[in-house]
């Protein structure tokens, strides 16, 4: 087995870990010894098609949560959101994958109280909040948890509005066949260009439908979604754009970034290191996947592949435009249970750019 050693941050150290294969990839740094490493795929594509940048772009994967701004472009194209008066804050938390807040929760609360359901009719299942500090506070109070404080009851709030608004049954909305579905399903075939028969259907950690499809699909879908004059489009980009702190939540990579960047990009995470983003104006699509599913290797792989297509494509963020703006999203550090930095985690490698 082929070991190179590289020079680490601190003189004199060296860093010795098995050559990869890979041209993108997260280390997982501890002392001066790489400890593990998540090979990362990429695929960035403009709104026209072309295929601007990849590493190794063909793989096919879930979307996951990644998808919900397309999961939730039928509310306005289908005019839900107007019959309901469903304002950007609820069309944000319809695309997010949310920390369970109190600004989250009490949206979730208004949102069903609009399309005249309740928490009763959510078909998520509850699951600890994605914030570390909320769950913690979760715990000590011992808050019995229930649908609502899913990270995804925004998006099934927004599919019950679609039920309700075309007048669908509401039983079994998360699943394949009933017609929520196949609406969303014809939304995800219309902008990632994928036809409908060779998309994966799975079932997502939230009950409802999911889909697996290649980087190089889901990266166009984002470039169409940044560039194009549909009103749909612009009214669900705005509204992600415009209320990032609804995306995800205090401290994590998708507010982070559409914070930093106030109208120039929107981030969306999904489950096992997915990730997807669009640089707004630039019509540009980004889609990656950290291989082995890793959550907390995808956030510096999405700042680490932005920041090179920045370098590249979108002059006044090159240099550090986006890692300087989110640098602890870039490099995080890794705490012990004494809260002492013990290692950082850094992405590695180089796009491969199409001229």
């Amino acid at each position: 087995m082929e070991v190179r050693a590289e020079v680490a941050a601190a003189p004199g150290d060296y860093l010795l870990r098995p050559m990869s294969m890979s041209p993108l990839e997260v280390e997982v740094v501890r002392g001066s010894v790489v400890e593990s490493v998540h090979r990362v795929s990429v695929a960035v594509v403009h709104a026209d098609g072309r295929v601007l940048a990849a590493g190794h772009p063909e793989l096919t994967t879930f979307w996951r949560s990644a998808a919900k701004p397309f999961q939730a472009l039928p509310l306005v194209a289908d005019g839900a959101a107007e019959r309901f008066g469903l304002d950007d804050r609820e069309l944000a938390l319809a695309c997010a994958s949310h920390s369970s807040e109190p600004v989250h929760l009490e949206l979730v609360d208004g949102f069903l109280a609009k399309i005249g359901c309740t928490e009763r009719d959510l078909a998520c299942g509850p699951h600890p909040p994605l914030s570390a500090a909320v769950a913690a506070a979760v715990a000590r109070g011992g808050v019995a948890l229930t649908p609502r404080w899913s990270n995804c009851s925004g998006k099934h709030a927004g599919m019950l509005a679609l039920a309700r608004h075309h007048g669908w049954p509401l039983a079994g909305y998360e699943r394949a066949g009933h017609p929520v579905q196949e609406r969303i399903l014809d939304e995800i075939v219309r902008w990632t260009g994928v036809p409908r028969q060779d998309i994966g259907l799975g079932v997502d950690g939230c009950a409802a439908v999911c889909f697996a499809l290649p980087l190089t699909a889901m990266a166009r879908a984002y470039a169409r979604l940044a560039g194009s004059a549909e009103p749909g489009a612009r009214r669900i980009r705005g509204a992600m754009a415009a209320h990032p702190e609804l995306v995800a939540g205090s401290g994590r990579p998708c507010t982070a970034l559409a914070a930093a960047l106030p109208g120039r990009l929107i981030a969306k995470v999904g489950a096992e290191g997915v990730y997807g983003a669009a640089f707004l104006g630039a019509g540009i699509g980004v889609a990656l996947k950290v291989e082995d599913g890793s959550g907390r290797a995808a956030g510096p792989a999405l700042v680490h592949v932005l920041q090179q297509v920045a370098d590249r494509m979108i002059p006044d963020l090159a240099g550090a435009g986006v890692a300087g703006v989110v640098s602890e999203h870039a490099e995080p550090p890794i705490r012990n249970t004494r809260g002492a930095v013990t290692g950082w985690l850094r992405a590695r490698g180089t796009l491969r750019f199409y001229d």
